[in-house]
């Protein structure tokens, strides 16, 4: 029975999602030669200055195909090989510890915490100038003339836009693919591969966004279908995101009830359709005003936005995506109790 358990997809499930988070916290990013978010960036850039020419819809359209249908061998090829060579017990851990090293590569909670962290440090040291550069490598607009205060609001919108991009919606996608392949008969262990390829077919498609879904001469025509389908798979993570937040700034003391009203207010006034969910939650939450110049406005200046401010923001998403990890794993718990 134990032993059958193990190997139970929903099982398998859980623990990869949870020792792929620790692995995260405790080690961090793989190194760039060989991360798979890397490698997806290179295979994006091919594409692009192949497709670039012809300026279009339907070349972003190939470019996206393209982009998934190769980066998705980085990480189906791998998986595939060790499914393919367990025989006993010892290659069963071998597949799980090579699924949940690859799951982790698919998120980034430690980098996106500690990028936040660096710029309020180098603001409480008074070094503006290191500050706007470290957040110049975080954010798409001019960082250079940057006040304080700015600095400190470009840091914290980032950091909470990215709640969903950077793990919820990653981590959505993983369970939601995995318990549907485990109901409709598939093996345990490629439940699992599909799981997690399903998480890395997100982050492809959040890499092809970042890199050419901007409205740029160059890039809208084919940056468009690159956006929208993001927009479309963010879509429902990026409101449950917005909700958590509300939740952890009840559970935290915070101004819980103005994280819901500023949500319910500004969040379509963000970039995207999602991105303001989240940023206008904790906007809410601390009473500030996020602001990107003449873009948008998020919050009302209820309190006047300081560097501190940046680590409030770093604990409510923490706390967030605590709360959505715990939320993913009572789901997966209550399914295996049903299965026991």
């Amino acid at each position: 029975m134990i032993i059958e358990l193990y190997a139970n997809a929903i099982y398998m499930l859980l623990t990869i999602m949870i020792f792929s988070l620790a692995f995260d916290l405790i080690v961090g990013e793989f190194p760039a030669r060989i991360h798979p978010v890397v490698l997806v960036g290179g295979i994006i850039s091919f594409f692009k200055d192949r497709l670039i020419k012809y300026n279009s819809k339907t070349a972003g359209l190939f470019l996206t195909i393209c982009v998934i249908a190769f980066g998705s061998l980085i990480m189906l090829v791998p998986l595939l090989i060790f499914r393919m060579i367990i025989f006993n017990e010892i290659m069963e851990y071998v597949f799980k510890l090579a699924a949940l090293l690859l799951l982790s590569s698919c998120f980034s909670v430690k980098l996106l915490l500690s990028s936040a962290r660096e710029v309020e440090d180098d603001l409480k040291r008074g070094n503006l100038k290191v500050a706007r550069e470290r957040v110049s490598y975080l954010v798409s607009r001019k960082t250079s003339e940057l006040s304080k205060e700015h600095v400190i609001s470009a840091t914290i919108e980032t950091l909470t836009e990215n709640i969903p991009d950077s793990y919820v919606s990653t981590m959505f996608y993983y369970v939601l693919f995995g318990v549907i392949a485990y109901f409709i008969g598939f093996n345990d262990f490629d439940a699992v591969i599909i799981a997690i390829l399903a998480a890395f077919i997100h982050r492809i498609i959040d890499t092809l966004d970042s890199m050419v879904g901007y409205e740029t001469d160059e890039l809208i025509n084919i940056g468009y279908v690159p956006a929208k389908l993001d927009d479309i798979v963010n879509y429902i993570p990026a409101r449950f995101s917005g909700a958590l937040v509300v939740v952890s700034s009840l559970a935290m003391g915070l101004n819980w009830r103005n994280s819901y009203f500023i949500m319910r207010r500004d969040a379509r006034a963000g970039p995207s359709p999602n991105s303001g969910y989240t940023m206008s939650a904790v906007a809410g939450a601390l009473n500030i005003q996020l602001e990107k110049e003449n873009v948008y406005t998020l919050g009302d200046p209820v309190h006047k936005i300081e560097t501190e401010c940046i680590e409030k923001a770093i604990d409510i998403t923490r706390f967030t995506i605590f709360l959505a990890t715990l939320f993913l794993v009572v789901i997966l718990l209550d399914i295996l109790l049903i299965l026991i």
